[in-house]
């Protein structure tokens, strides 16, 4: 199956849940990461039961704060 993954086509033998991927795919800090999955923001707890499938668009977003001096 394929699925789209920050803009890259990733080839995934079976269906796997958010962290799956988080981990086949060596995502860093993994527990700081947002993730999009087919433009819905997904909560943190959804990551051990939702599925990504085939032709899903997955991104992973990291939010940086910052401010001024």
């Amino acid at each position: 199956m394929r699925i789209t993954a920050n803009g890259n086509g990733v080839t995934l033998e079976k269906e796997l849940t958010v962290r799956e991927l988080l981990t086949k795919l060596k995502v860093e800090t993994p527990e700081y990461v947002t993730v999009q999955l087919n433009d819905d923001i997904l909560l943190t707890g959804d990551f051990e039961t939702r599925l990504v499938k085939d032709n899903d668009v997955v991104e992973f977003l990291y939010f940086m704060g910052g401010g001024a001096a």
